[in-house]
């Protein structure tokens, strides 16, 4: 029953019909030049020639310092009038939209993400403002010690007591491909470790694939998978689940071929009762 209410409300009317208002208000905002035009600007002031090959990186290299200092206002502008556009869109469409945006939030859904930029929750889901609970950290990981974390999930089930948490992961993930780099990544490797041991413990299903995508796609979608749970693992969902029978944990994977979501169809009473013989925290 919950899944498929979770299907009918992604798919509504009201969410498509949000996701063009979003469309048209960022088409009415004005458009900042790119980095590449600005590199060109500068190139030809200064005499320099560029290769079509430079990258965004190196782009900055070859930009005078008035065209650096420009191009940092303006995208700081493009924000606030892309903001004042969507405002004013909301409020024409619904003069009450922001009283009652202001009277407080309830959502249904619990969304733990990736911090990659290409993957808004709201926005791929058509859910709108007040309809997600949203956390996002490298590679939309779920570790114990991470108090961030686990604020997020405990405030979210006790206290707004969402009905889905999901944990969404997305292909081609520099943070999983990072953990699999065989070198010293600083700061970064007591996180990412957490990515390597999701390997090590299906290390067998994944060296038996010899294409090094697929690999890194299938790596994807296990630590999704284990990150799944580590959030069951929670005392907050657990004892949530027992007296409402809600959260419902859901693993998925983004795709940026095609824009869709995969549904990795994970069983949360199934992976609930193999994890409670030792992981049980009901009492």
């Amino acid at each position: 029953m919950l899944k498929g209410r979770l299907g009918c409300s992604l798919l509504s009317s009201t969410r498509r019909t949000f996701i063009t208002r979003v469309t048209v208000t960022h088409q009415q905002a004005p458009r900042s030049l790119s980095l590449a035009r600005y590199s060109s600007q500068s190139g030809s002031n200064s005499g320099s020639n560029n290769s079509s090959s430079t990258g965004r990186k190196d782009s900055w290299r070859t930009m005078a310092e008035s065209d650096i200092s420009r191009y940092l206002q303006e995208t700081h502008d493009r924000v606030f009038d892309h903001n004042r556009a969507w405002a004013a869109e909301q409020s024409k469409n619904d003069p009450e939209f922001f009283t009652k945006l202001s009277a407080g939030q309830s959502p249904d859904y619990l969304w733990i993400g990736c911090s990659d930029s290409r993957i808004p929750a709201e926005q791929i889901t058509g859910l709108e403002p007040g309809e997600a609970f949203v956390h996002r950290n490298i590679a939309n990981l779920v570790v114990n010690t991470d108090l961030n974390v686990m604020s997020v999930i405990n405030y979210a089930v006790r206290h707004l007591q969402v009905k889905h948490i999901v944990v969404c992961g997305h292909y081609g993930c520099g943070g999983v491909k990072a953990a699999m780099t065989p070198k010293d990544l600083g700061l970064l490797n007591p996180w990412l470790r957490n990515i390597r041991d999701v390997y090590r413990l299906h290390e067998k299903e994944l060296d038996a694939i010899s294409d090094e995508t697929a690999r890194y796609d299938r790596l994807v979608e296990l630590s999704v998978v284990e990150q799944c749970r580590n959030v069951i693992k929670t005392a907050a969902v657990q004892q949530s689940y027992a007296k409402n029978q809600f959260p419902i944990v859901h693993g998925w994977v983004f795709g940026f071929g095609d824009g869709l979501l995969k549904d990795l169809k994970v069983d949360h009473e199934a992976m609930l009762h193999g994890i409670q013989k030792i992981y049980n925290l009901t009492e």
